[in-house]
């Protein structure tokens, strides 16, 4: 009987069978090309977080930003879908949370915490720059429902640019 055979990891350096193959990175560390597309989605965060930030740092001290592939919630009954306030969802589909602090099973206490879904809100965007202005609108919502004011108070252009 023969032995099965493991699979071998695939990365950047593998060689063929012969020895023939990449035998190193295909991009310098330098380009965009080397970072993966959520390392990408993570930067976008960050730079559309950073103008929010630092208009209203002195109160988002307590608020931690964090990015998750896919949602791990769901609508109970896709057909009438509720979300609570601290979910910005697209029908059925949520594209973020705000997690309130808390205590967590261990009984340490959490910060609050905004959660962007990465495959939703890429999925919904037709272009990078779209995905930008979503992503900005998105935390937008969150930070505004965090803060316990309207969208238009953390951000006055999204009141400008009416709602989508």
């Amino acid at each position: 009987m023969p032995r099965a055979r493991r699979p071998r990891p695939v990365s950047s350096r593998s060689v063929t069978r012969r020895g023939r193959g990449i035998r190193g990175p295909l991009f310098p560390h330098d380009l965009p090309a080397w970072r993966s597309r959520a390392e990408n989605f993570d930067l976008l965060v960050l730079s559309a977080f950073a103008p929010i930030d630092a208009q209203w740092h002195d109160r988002l001290t307590k608020l931690d930003i964090a990015v998750d592939d896919v949602p791990k919630i769901r609508a109970r009954d896709p057909d009438s879908v509720n979300w609570p306030d601290e979910v910005v969802a697209d029908g059925p589909v949520p594209l973020s949370r705000l997690v309130p602090a808390g205590i967590d099973r261990r009984g340490a206490a959490t910060r609050a915490r905004i959660v962007l879904f990465r495959r939703p809100l890429e999925l919904r965007a037709e272009d990078p720059e779209d995905l930008t202005d979503l992503v900005h609108d998105v935390l937008v919502h969150q930070v505004a429902t965090y803060l316990g004011v309207e969208p238009e108070i953390v951000d006055p252009e999204l009141g400008d640019a009416g709602d989508d």
